[in-house]
């Protein structure tokens, strides 16, 4: 895959970039190279060479960014009150004492003694409050508002390191969705929110940036005043940021590897680096490529049509043309291989003269369609086998490929469309089912208002399941609800998936260890350690 997801995510969610300007720190940073960097911390115990598959350009404001490398950086450099296993998301003590009890509408927590930001600073709980301030704030409405705001009424402070969580209701996933609200420093960030969004990095994790390169490298440096449960394990990091495939592949291969670790490796790779010794691992989660229908056009807005041409594509033959064997076809709006996922009341399994049936009950003939899609590799593979499917049922498909962020610049725009093919993977921010379906379904979500335009009954009842399945304690109940949502949304299919893609993680054993494939853009070296 190359830059999609990252890319993809930061138009769908209104995300601004900083590309081709030299980002705020208070380092010196190096100049803007091409798309690896030249520099080298070398292969010695106390360095580490990473290569990640996507553009370190994007926002690096926490609370807002949807950016893989950005957010894979962020998990080294900032901290949540609980943080959570990379790929489990059981939770952790961060900048917390200890996980607290979360079954009530209260839940309190004490900072972790010591804990300072990069500048030297203490940690304090002012810095709890002023963070979740603005994630609560309608106003705001950063990218991570739509994972509290239905739940978390207030955050206020008890005392000097103390603070209390005043929920509107008890939440199950509370524990799991406070990972991905990273607490900032509002000495350093108060009124300044456009430094992090720049790139400027002032966190409590165990690594500090040092270094920028836009689409180049990030480098890191061990912050020895860390004293929390994750230690960095190497002095420097220097993460090279490779859009294209060959070039990255080729960072990690031969007998002595330019990089101990690199992410988003294709599965046509996996075998020549097997043979060079290297250990690969793929990732189920939740990066998929989905078909968003514009309802407001017609005949688009018949739930039937959107049904007929997700039954029209050969979902098997798209998982071994389009992504080499690496994914799942979407038998549920949740990767069927996670374990918060169900069956759907409408699997879409490749059925031809079902979708002709379908078209038929809906009163559609003679039906032509212009599938915009983003210009990706791993899209433009997948979406040739849509267009032959659709074609086959006498569907008239043309394919309209264009730049990721031209398409959704005109998307923001409001331009008509009929269907979009691109991908996405909300499973950087959290896998409970909630999250995995509100980062796609929320009455704030321009996804679903103002690219969908599904605002109607039909949508407000479907939100309204959402919200009740979120509320209810009772985890039988719950999984219940869950199920009747799943059904709702394949019945609707008005942001489907198709496929989900597994995620390739490549490393050289005989250099580093404790690290794992994860099933969502980027990497997790807080628990690396050299050989």
């Amino acid at each position: 895959m190359s830059q999609s997801p990252s890319l993809s995510r930061r138009q769908l969610l209104r995300y601004s970039t900083f590309a081709g300007a030299a980002l705020a720190f208070p380092t010196v940073l190096a100049a803007c190279g091409g798309p690896a960097s030249t520099n080298k911390t070398g292969a010695s115990a106390g360095s580490l060479t990473a290569v990640i598959g996507y553009g370190n350009n994007q926002t690096w404001d926490p609370l807002q960014t949807a950016s893989a490398f950005s957010m894979a950086a962020i998990l080294h450099c900032y901290e949540s009150l609980v943080e959570g296993d990379p790929v489990t998301r059981a939770p952790f003590p961060g900048l917390a004492k200890a996980v607290p009890d979360a079954t009530g509408t209260s839940m309190k927590f004490d900072l972790r003694d010591g804990a300072q930001w990069h500048d030297g600073q203490p940690v304090t709980a002012d810095d709890v409050v002023f963070t979740y301030a603005r994630a609560l704030d309608e106003k705001e409405n950063v990218l991570i508002h739509s994972f509290f705001s239905t739940w978390l009424k207030e955050v206020r402070k008890t005392g000097d390191r103390s603070v209390e969580f005043v929920l509107k209701f008890p939440f199950p996933y509370a524990l799991q969705r406070i990972q991905c609200c990273k607490i900032m420093p509002k000495h350093v960030f108060e009124g300044k929110w456009d430094e992090a969004k720049g790139g400027k990095v002032v966190g409590s994790g165990p690594y500090k940036v040092v270094e920028q390169a836009p689409l180049s490298h990030t480098s890191f440096e061990k912050f020895a005043a860390y004293n929390g449960p994750r230690p960095a394990a190497y002095d420097k990091m220097l993460w090279k940021s490779i859009v294209d495939a060959a070039p990255r592949v080729a960072a990690i291969s031969g007998a002595k590897p330019d990089a101990q670790i690199a992410e988003n490796i294709p599965a046509a790779n996996a075998d020549q680096l097997r043979k060079a010794g290297r250990t690969v691992e793929f990732a189920d989660g939740g990066n998929n490529l989905f078909l968003l229908f514009n309802t407001a056009h017609a005949p688009f807005d018949k739930n039937l049509v959107r049904q007929a041409l997700h039954y029209a594509i050969d979902k098997k033959k798209m998982v071994e043309i389009g992504l080499k064997g690496a994914g799942t076809p979407a038998t549920s709006f949740i990767n069927p291989k996670l374990p918060s996922s169900q069956p759907a009341s409408q699997d879409f399994a490749y059925n031809p003269e079902k979708a002709k049936e379908l078209l038929r009950q809906a009163g559609v003939t003679d039906l032509a369609v212009t599938l915009s899609t983003t210009n990706t590799s791993l899209v433009a593979d997948c979406v040739k086998v849509i267009k032959e499917g659709w074609d086959a049922i006498g569907v008239r498909t043309t394919l309209d490929s264009q730049d990721t962020k031209a398409l959704f610049s005109k998307l923001d725009a409001g331009a008509d469309f009929q269907v979009v093919a691109t991908t996405n993977n909300p499973m950087q921010f959290g896998n409970d089912p909630d999250l995995l379906i509100r980062y796609y379904y929320d009455a704030k979500s321009i996804l679903t208002s103002k690219y969908a335009r599904f605002t109607g009954p039909d949508a407000q009842s479907l939100l309204a399941l959402q919200d009740q399945a979120a509320a209810e304690t009772d985890e039988a109940k719950r999984t219940t609800l869950n199920k009747q949502l799943l059904d709702r949304i394949s019945e609707q299919a008005v942001i489907y998936p198709v496929v989900f893609t597994q995620l390739g993680t490549a490393w050289d054993p005989k250099a580093i260890s404790g690290v794992r494939a994860q099933g969502y853009p980027g990497i997790y070296l807080n628990q690396a350690k050299p050989v």
